[in-house]
């Protein structure tokens, strides 16, 4: 129960997550004449990337966090809410609504898009800085390691399976099971000894870093050094899953939200995009996800055509019941297209 003093917003849709899908979505339903807030806690995989690669038309040297700051300006420009607040609880209201507790505030909407994410498992240090050496996305990253030699930090299947796929982009991979004991099946452990990888056992001691903060070697408590350019740790993926669970929402074997191909749940006006459903975890997929998740919740919002059932009820739509936007979203756009953008 809030207190007193505990901010009050209601929304018609509300997103949970200020990542690509979660601020897609939000784009879609904001210039699609829907009261949008979207709810972001900061930080997330987005932000902490040092650029952004595999995205059409964004160039190479922007960095995650100046390509999330473009869009929040663009969802502001549009009448979209943005708040600063990490939701820590929810639940449905006697009128059938969807409450969402924050830290600071408590918000009511319609719709609900969960655009929660994950969170990558680090292996333990020493390890090279995130997004200079150590890497996570094999397919927005490989191609930086184009005839470079490239370590594959893990011990599971994932790890030999991505250390194998290193080789289309390399001849020079290694496998550090970082002294761990291979968790890969018989058939993973003869693809290995077929192929040019070397799987290292021991674990690492030290990182040694170039002038520019670029991982420069490896080093190794069997005393040796091992020049890299850089690699991926696969150790799997902490799912942000809490609130699909608290509403009841049906998840897969490995914590992802159960989604159909709109983005719907298994739970009425609850949506699930990006890094916590399925998939690719691209920057690309996460636009489409949240794009298709917003035309889905104009579908089921929107004003008109009215429902055959509601037009016997309440007889012809009316001149004055028209437009269907909210003032204060009709003429946010009347002054974004009359003013500039």
């Amino acid at each position: 129960m809030a207190s007193d003093s505990t901010e009050q917003h209601e929304y018609e849709v509300l997103v949970v997550g200020g990542g690509p899908a979660g601020m897609t979505a939000a784009l879609y339903s904001t210039r699609l004449g829907h009261d949008t807030a979207v709810v972001n806690r900061g930080g997330g995989r987005a932000a902490m990337m040092q650029e952004v690669h595999n995205l059409l038309g964004v160039k190479e040297e922007t960095s995650g966090a100046e390509f999330l700051g473009i869009g929040q300006e663009q969802l502001e420009a549009y009448g979209c809410k943005i708040h600063r607040d990490m939701v820590t609880t929810c639940s449905r209201t006697d009128s059938d609504r969807i409450r969402l507790s924050g830290n600071s505030s408590e918000y009511e909407a319609d719709r609900v898009v969960l655009a929660t994410g994950f969170n990558d498992v680090r292996p333990e240090p020493p390890l090279p800085r995130t997004g200079r050496g150590l890497h996570y996305c094999l397919h927005c990253d490989a191609h930086m390691f184009v005839d470079e030699s490239v370590y594959v930090m893990g011990h599971a299947e994932s790890a030999a399976h991505v250390a194998a796929i290193m080789l289309n982009f390399t001849d020079e991979v290694d496998l550090l099971t970082r002294g761990n004991d291979p968790e890969w099946s018989e058939e993973t452990a003869e693809m290995l000894e077929n192929h040019p990888i070397e799987v290292i056992h021991d674990d690492v001691s030290g990182v040694q870093n170039g002038e520019d903060g670029w991982l420069k070697a490896l080093e190794f408590e069997d005393g040796s050094n091992r020049e890299y350019k850089g690699g991926f740790a696969m150790y799997g993926a902490e799912y942000n899953n809490g609130l699909a669970r608290e509403l009841g929402c049906e998840l897969n074997d490995d914590g992802t939200i159960e989604v159909d191909d709109h983005g719907r749940t298994s739970v009425d006006d609850v949506y699930a995009v990006g890094d916590c459903t399925p998939g690719h975890n691209q920057i690309p997929v996460a636009l489409g996800q949240g794009a298709k998740a917003g035309i889905d919740v104009h579908f089921q919002l929107r004003d008109f055509p009215r429902d055959p059932e509601l037009l016997k009820e309440q007889g012809p739509v009316r001149s004055e019941e028209v437009p269907g936007i909210p003032d204060e979203l009709l003429e946010q756009a009347v002054d974004f297209h009359t003013y500039g953008k």
